[in-house]
């Protein structure tokens, strides 16, 4: 007869996968689209095995499912709410631990050492897009961009910024946006763009959590 107990060890299973930061590196990947294994490992900056060893940990949790694509293995997430949990734990992280609001203020210390600049919210975000008043800039690879994006976003990956300048608009305000909070491509492209004169900051958070709070996306 089932009891508390087996469904909290079943729950256990879950928060085991959880606890690793490659596991989480892996599952912030996911959330911009499905990959195969390859493309993972590179992500997370893994050997291809140790990134199959996790990722089946991850598929025993039911976060992620696979299916085969030619010779390829092809990884997603199970759930678009596995971005909400992930979101979650970074909060109560950041709230509780007083290493994590370290790390966390280092992280933003460079893109705005005045203070004078905050991070731009969805709300703030989503209504500047319905004034028409920002510019999105996605600095993700191209093939997260293809697989889904903020609309109206311009992709420029990050190594190709300072040659295509000239897709940027100089009358507006920049917004840029990548995998998520600590994805460090939108913090260096906010600070290079600054040090060329731009107005531009950074979104809070990234593709995954504006889709998952349901706001307007374009998706191939």
């Amino acid at each position: 007869m089932t009891s508390q107990q087996d469904l909290l060890d079943t729950l256990a299973l879950v928060a085991r996968a959880l606890g690793n930061g490659h596991r989480l590196a892996l599952l912030e990947r996911l959330a911009q689209s499905s990959a195969a294994v390859e493309t993972l490992a590179s992500a997370a900056d893994l050997s291809i095995g140790n990134a199959s060893q996790h990722l089946q940990q991850l598929r025993r949790a039911g976060l992620v499912t696979a299916s085969r694509s030619g010779k390829q293995m092809i990884y997603r997430l199970t759930d678009e709410r596995i971005v909400n949990l992930l979101g979650l734990l970074r909060q109560v992280a950041e709230t509780n631990l007083a290493e994590m609001e370290r790390l966390v203020s280092q992280l933003f210390a460079e893109d705005d050492a005045s203070g004078a600049l905050e991070a731009v919210s969805s709300r703030e975000l989503l209504a500047a897009l319905e004034r028409g008043e920002v510019a999105l800039l996605d600095v993700r690879p191209a093939d997260e961009y293809q697989a889904g994006h903020l609309p109206g976003a311009i992709n420029i990956p990050l190594k190709q910024l300072e040659a295509m300048l000239g897709d940027l608009p100089r009358d507006k305000e920049i917004v840029a946006y990548c995998r998520g909070p600590y994805c460090a491509l939108s913090h260096e492209a906010v600070q290079r763009l600054r040090q060329l004169g731009y107005r531009v900051r950074r979104f809070e958070d990234g593709f995954p959590e504006w889709k998952a709070a349901g706001l307007p996306v374009s998706q191939p």
